[in-house]
């Protein structure tokens, strides 16, 4: 593994994110990406579409939104990962998750188009990581006023996700595949 695709260092991320990167298991985040989506894919595919509307709690979001958010964050860590990858010095927004939540209409929407979608965006991330040439690893930038390094968008991109499934998992009751 070349140390440039390593668990990053905390100074390379704001410390609201250290909990998504110390959940992606140790190696090339590459290698862990792909077989974390082989996971993701599988389970988010086998989600009944009767238990897309349920909610753990009330005002919490469905298996649907939860769902979407995890398609919109996973693309707007992309699209933060392509730029600083590419150099743009330019700092970068932050987003509100709920307003996204609210706005993306995900429970008008089925479980298995979202799962479908998901899959495509995980496939896209995949593409772009393996893309990268050496250098952009190293790069880092600004986002929502903070420092954050290429690797360690990679990582939260996995851990992000991670959270996601685990929650999916221990409070809506979606099973492994």
């Amino acid at each position: 593994m070349t140390e440039l695709r390593a668990r990053p260092e905390a100074a390379e991320y704001p410390s609201f994110y250290a909990g998504y990167v110390a959940s992606v298991p140790d190696g090339d985040i590459t290698d862990v990406l792909q077989t974390a989506s082989t996971d993701l894919n599988a389970s988010l595919a086998s989600i009944p579409e009767a238990s897309g509307a349920h909610a753990y709690a009330e005002g919490k979001w469905t298996v649907r939104t939860v769902i979407g958010h995890m398609i919109d964050a996973e693309r707007i860590f992309s699209y933060r990962l392509l730029r600083i990858a590419r150099g743009d010095a330019t700092p970068l927004p932050g987003f509100e998750e709920n307003g996204f939540a609210l706005t993306a209409e995900s429970d008008s929407r089925s479980v298995a188009e979202l799962a479908g979608e998901m899959a495509a965006v995980r496939a896209s991330t995949l593409a772009l990581l393996a893309s990268l040439p050496d250098a952009a690893w190293a790069r880092s930038g600004t986002v929502n006023n903070a420092h954050v390094s290429v690797r360690a968008l990679a990582y939260i991109t996995t851990g992000h996700a991670l959270h996601h499934l685990n929650v999916l998992r221990e409070r809506y009751g979606v099973a492994r595949a």
